[in-house]
Parts: C-alpha cells; sequence; structure tokens
C-alpha cells in the first residue's frame, strides 16, 4: 500500500521554464488543503516573492495517511523556485517520505540550454519545457513532460480539455475548465500512470482542483490565495 501511495504523490506536485509569471504578479499566497476520502490529512501551500522581472515560489507540503490509527505514510516537504523573466533558472527541494530522504537539485545551464538535475531518482540533463510537479503553474496542463519535485524522475504526460463547469469550494462558486492529465504512455502498469482531473480558473489563472483515484479517492482544493 505505501509504494502504491508514493508513487501518487510523485507524481502528484507534478512550473515550466517558461511560467509566464506575470500571470502572478499580483499573488502573495496560495494554499491548498489535501483530503483522502474527503478527510482533510494536511496542506500544500506556495509563497511568492516579486522583485523586477524576477519570481521567487517557496513550497511548503505536510501530509499524514493513516490506516486503523496507523500512520502508514507521511510526507514533509520544502522547495524553491526561482524565475526571471519567466524562465525558471533554479529549483531545489527537500523531502522526507516515511523519514527517508529524498531531494532535487535543478539548474538551468545557458550553454547547453537545458536543465542538469541532480536528483535522488534522477541525474541528467532535461529539456526546459518539462515542468515541475507544482499545482501552482497552470503551464502544467500546456507541457508535455513533468519533473518530479522529489526526486527529479522525468515523466510524459498528456492534457486533454473536457469542457467548462460550475464548481464551490469553501462556500465559492466559480466557473472552471476541466482538463484530464494522463501518461502518455498507455501501456504503463495501472500503479505508475498520471491519471488526473484537474480544474483551472482561467479568470485568475489558478489550479481550482486536483482529483485522482488510486488506494481510496484524493483531492487538492484551493482553500485560500491572496
Amino acid at each position: 500500500m505505501k509504494k502504491y501511495i508514493y508513487i501518487l504523490i510523485v507524481t502528484l506536485w507534478s512550473s515550466s521554464a517558461l511560467a509566464h509569471t506575470s500571470h502572478y504578479k499580483g499573488i502573495v499566497k496560495i494554499e491548498m488543503e489535501v483530503f483522502r476520502n474527503k478527510q482533510a490529512i494536511g496542506y500544500s501551500n506556495y509563497f511568492f516573492e516579486h522583485e523586477d522581472n524576477k519570481m521567487t515560489v517557496k513550497n511548503y507540503t505536510q501530509f499524514k495517511v493513516k490506516f486503523l490509527g496507523a500512520t502508514i505514510f507521511s510526507i514533509s516537504s520544502e522547495a524553491i523556485e526561482k524565475y526571471n523573466k519567466d524562465k525558471l533558472i533554479y529549483f531545489k527541494s527537500i523531502t522526507f517520505q516515511n523519514n527517508k530522504e529524498k531531494y532535487v537539485n535543478l539548474n538551468y545551464d545557458e550553454s547547453s540550454q537545458k536543465f542538469i538535475i541532480d536528483g535522488s531518482s534522477y541525474k541528467g540533463k532535461a529539456n526546459p519545457n518539462s515542468v515541475i510537479g507544482n499545482w501552482w503553474n497552470h503551464k502544467i496542463l500546456k507541457a508535455n513532460k513533468q519533473i518530479s519535485p522529489l526526486s527529479g524522475s522525468i515523466k510524459d504526460q498528456v492534457v486533454k480539455y473536457i469542457g467548462d463547469e460550475n464548481i464551490t469550494l469553501y462556500g465559492k462558486k466559480y466557473l472552471a475548465s476541466h482538463y484530464k492529465l494522463k501518461s502518455k504512455d498507455d501501456t504503463l502498469p495501472d500503479n505508475k500512470k498520471l491519471d488526473f482531473d484537474i480544474w483551472l480558473d482561467k479568470k485568475n489563472n489558478l489550479i481550482l482542483k486536483v482529483t485522482y483515484k488510486r488506494m481510496g479517492d484524493w483531492e487538492y482544493r484551493l482553500k485560500n490565495y491572496q
């Protein structure tokens, strides 16, 4: 069971090189609450700093999954990503998954025009159009590859627009665009496939909600932003 949940979280925190940081110029904070089987189990919050053409985003994520009163899975993670003129130039994360340390160190190399990744699961180069899996960045819906913010591994993805829907979160009503994000390789085992439903508020370029099913019903909900 731990293995299945770990795969979900690695792919879930699934910012591209071109993040259109100007879309987030007025954003200071994004708070998301994490649910499993309709029970709140933790949070994933983002804090933004703006200076001229530069933007820094800090993420703090913590949650625990319990079964029969015992903690069977836990995540405690801190990450920082930096942008210059809409381009991702730096990402670093340290994550403790069930007290086991994982990490990512990513830098943009001007000479090769590639990301250089030193991660606990992958070391090498990556196309700068890849996204780092964070739910603050709507560019995840336009990218064809994502980089795990836990370990640096790279996965291919496809995104399909489903339609516009009315949804309500914490008493607020939104007209949201519904997307399906899935693995490009359909031959992957089910426990390794990406399969997420994502709702985007195009007015503010904010991801409102993310849901998926595997060993329970999971949901990330936009609780507050400013």
